[in-house]
């Protein structure tokens, strides 16, 4: 990674760079987002991962971080946001592995050319899968020193006939037809979102549409393997934490649910399976707060930020 440029970014005051990171005797790219002028010169930092059918926007994380003196960094995953290249699969992958190499690459820029000696890893979603897994068996796991978990994505949010005769099918589907799409999701959680329909902020529908992009078969059955291996038990050293809203709901149309419910996964799968992911684990509820918690109406956003400094202080002690 010598010579890694940094180029102005589409959010105003950031900068992204570039990693071309090994892929089948070739590389992928991959791309790390910072602010070009940080307020923060220490050497602790955290680094982001979205969830699926997204990619980093959201500045006012960013800037919490920052007033608590932690560098913020983001990773925007091979095929995702700024990564997505022309004739590629949005959000496409076979293996869950290779979003860990993805990982593994900010980390070493961040340590070679960062300066960060202290590192949290904040995964969102899909993200949040992608950082228990890493935390738990990353090439560099070591160099990591907190896990955050908005909402992991810790199982399928289907009912449990489903889980036990569907998913496996769809999972040997995606062996044999990768690319096969999937049914698509609901519109309504992207709705909440958009500033331009019933929600607060601002992001780019080419890379985040407002019902995401096919599912494929492929990617089901990455992540249903991946699911597998956290039900199995994981055995993360660090310390972590693990922040869901205070209740699912399951919305066929717009209603209160859509901003004060997490409309996208269950809340009880990551209840029950957050003490298996380790020995240091927190769990904590937010209510109204939706699927992705920092994106929540108030006070949810509040108290969010409020649960996460406090334990982040305890995570840095």
């Amino acid at each position: 990674m010598t010579g890694t440029t940094w180029r102005p970014d589409v959010l105003a005051d950031f900068e992204h760079a570039t990693l071309a990171v090994p892929f089948r005797g070739s590389t992928i790219d991959a791309v790390v987002v910072r602010r070009a002028a940080s307020p923060v010169a220490g050497g602790a930092a955290v680094l982001y991962v979205h969830g699926f059918g997204d990619y980093f926007f959201q500045t006012h994380l960013a800037a919490f971080y920052e007033a608590l003196g932690v560098r913020f960094y983001a990773l925007d995953l091979r095929r995702h946001g700024r990564a997505l290249r022309k004739g590629q699969l949005p959000n496409f992958t076979a293996d869950i592995d290779e979003y860990l190499d993805d990982v593994s690459a900010a980390i070493g820029l961040l340590q070679a050319h960062e300066g960060v000696e202290w590192l949290l890893l904040n995964g969102h979603s899909t993200g949040g899968l992608v950082a228990a897994l890493y935390a738990h068996r990353g090439p560099r796991r070591s160099d990591v020193d907190a896990v955050f978990l908005n909402s992991p994505f810790l199982d399928m949010n289907l009912p449990a006939w489903q889980e036990a005769v569907l998913e496996p099918v769809l999972s040997a589907v995606g062996r044999i037809v990768p690319s096969l799409k999937l049914p698509g999701l609901s519109s309504l959680y992207g709705e909440s979102l958009h500033a331009d329909h019933r929600g607060e902020w601002s992001f780019d529908l080419a890379w985040k549409p407002l019902a995401g992009f096919p599912a494929r078969a492929g990617w089901f059955r990455a992540i249903h393997r991946a699911q597998a291996e956290v039900a199995g038990g994981l055995s993360i050293a660090q310390p972590v934490l693990l922040l869901h809203a205070g209740r699912s709901a399951h919305p066929k149309e717009w209603n209160a649910d859509v901003l004060s419910a997490d409309i996208v996964l269950d809340v009880a799968d990551m209840e029950r399976l957050a003490p298996g992911l380790g020995s240091r684990v927190e769990v904590g509820s937010v209510d109204g707060g939706i699927h992705d918690l920092v994106l929540s109406r108030e006070p949810a956003r509040a108290r969010t930020f409020e649960l996460l400094a406090e334990w982040l202080r305890g995570a840095r002690s």
